[in-house]
């Protein structure tokens, strides 16, 4: 029966995950560790605002330096790949043979499968680029999509823990309860993507949110103690 894969190489996953996961977790433990020290809410509103703008590009910088970096190598790497199949291509193709000998293909066959690959220069680029380097020429991840990706993700990740203070709530416990409902969402959701049940999913990602939050609330608490 046919089965068909999901994207895992798009680009986007992983940015939009780790995005909205660090969105959710910086900010909170930064609202929570500015509650901690001052019981002005403005001044708690500003850091949260100025921790999701600032997280928020910082996020979608790195992404995009990161991706284009190994965009840039990948490419460098298949262009190698591609002189060499011009200047020897029966070493190319001895070579492409071996790998499937050494995948237990017959001498014979995999002989006549590399010659019939070899023929089509962009399908032997593609063999032995996915076969050597692990990528594929035309599936390289974009560096605007991780980086809008993450964008969009930490803001959305950010906007939670802020939003009570925005909409005129002045305690830290509404803030704190909306996180947590987040973070345990936020979670479970990706274990639709991967092979983690819900809860675990969830609980693991609660428990990495409260303990960030609370360190640096009793930092800030530490520091101002205003909050008590």
């Amino acid at each position: 029966m046919h089965h068909e894969h999901r994207d895992v190489s798009g680009g986007w996953l992983r940015p939009s995950v780790f995005g909205a996961m660090d969105g959710l977790v910086s900010n909170f433990a930064l609202i929570a560790g500015v509650a901690g020290g001052s019981d002005d809410t403005k001044v708690i509103a500003l850091a949260g605002a100025a921790g999701l703008a600032a997280g928020a590009f910082s996020m979608a910088g790195g992404e995009y330096v990161s991706v284009a970096s190994q965009r840039e190598l990948a490419l460098a790497e298949i262009d190698v790949e591609r002189r060499e199949l011009q200047r020897h291509p029966e070493a190319e193709e001895e070579e492409l043979a071996g790998m499937y000998v050494a995948q237990g293909v017959e001498p014979g066959l995999a002989a006549e499968v590399a010659r019939q690959i070899s023929r089509n220069p962009g399908k032997a680029l593609e063999v032995h680029t996915r076969a050597e380097l692990g990528v594929t020429p035309a599936d390289l991840p974009s560096p605007k999509i991780a980086a809008v990706s993450s964008f969009l993700s930490f803001g959305v990740g950010a906007l939670l823990p802020l939003l009570p203070y925005l909409l005129g709530v002045t305690s830290l416990v509404t803030s704190a309860i909306v996180s947590c409902l987040a973070l345990f969402g936020a979670g479970a959701l990706v274990s639709r993507v991967t092979a983690r049940s819900w809860w675990y999913s969830g609980l693991r990602q609660l428990a990495v949110g409260v303990a960030a939050a609370a360190l640096t609330f009793g930092l800030g608490n530490l520091l101002g103690g205003t909050a008590l």
